[in-house]
């Protein structure tokens, strides 16, 4: 293999990885339970702050731990990948926001920092989570801090009416 065709099949694994993590956020987000489910191995397992355990019942704990939630926002910034064949090691930095009713109750209304540390792997299906280690880093309480964005345009939510599924149902139609 050229070494340009080596360097691309890397860039495309790192992209793969990356993506891999936002989906992940994207499903917590949008409380889509088999999302979450989607993004691990058939034998992933999970360690979060109150967690640990397999795939299958992480996702139903993210369920009902979210569902107090008005909504979660993940946010993610540096995102680093040591591939080793069909294994990688991933390392992401990012900022969770958690709201929720009432707004003066720390418990619902808080920012943390995190680090995902994951083991990857290359499944016939793609990409997946072996191994998670959510690592909190940091919490800020947001109790009655945060601003209901009422009147301010398209307001997300964790069901079909959200903007991502009425938008992409347009996009669908269109292509047809």
């Amino acid at each position: 293999m050229s070494d340009l065709a080596g360097a691309a099949d890397e860039a495309a694994d790192r992209a793969a990885i990356h993506r891999l993590v936002l989906e992940y956020c994207r499903a917590v987000d949008r409380g889509d339970t088999a999302g979450i489910r989607a993004v691990y191995s058939r034998d992933g397992v999970d360690h979060h702050t109150g967690f640990s355990g397999p795939a299958d019942e992480y996702a139903a704990w993210v369920r009902e731990r979210t569902a107090v939630f008005d909504g979660t926002m993940h946010l993610v910034g540096n995102h680093l990948v040591e591939l080793y064949g069909d294994h990688a090691l991933a390392e992401t930095y990012g900022t969770a926001v958690h709201w929720g009713t009432p707004q003066d109750d720390p418990a619902l209304n808080f920012t943390s920092g995190f680090r995902y540390i994951d083991h990857v792997r290359r499944d016939p299906e793609g990409w997946r989570i072996v191994e998670r280690l959510a690592v909190r880093e940091w919490t800020r309480v947001d109790a009655g801090r945060l601003v209901a964005p009422e009147g301010f345009g398209p307001r997300g939510s964790r069901d079909a009416d959200d903007p991502l599924h009425v938008v992409r149902e347009r996009v669908v139609r269109a292509i047809g």
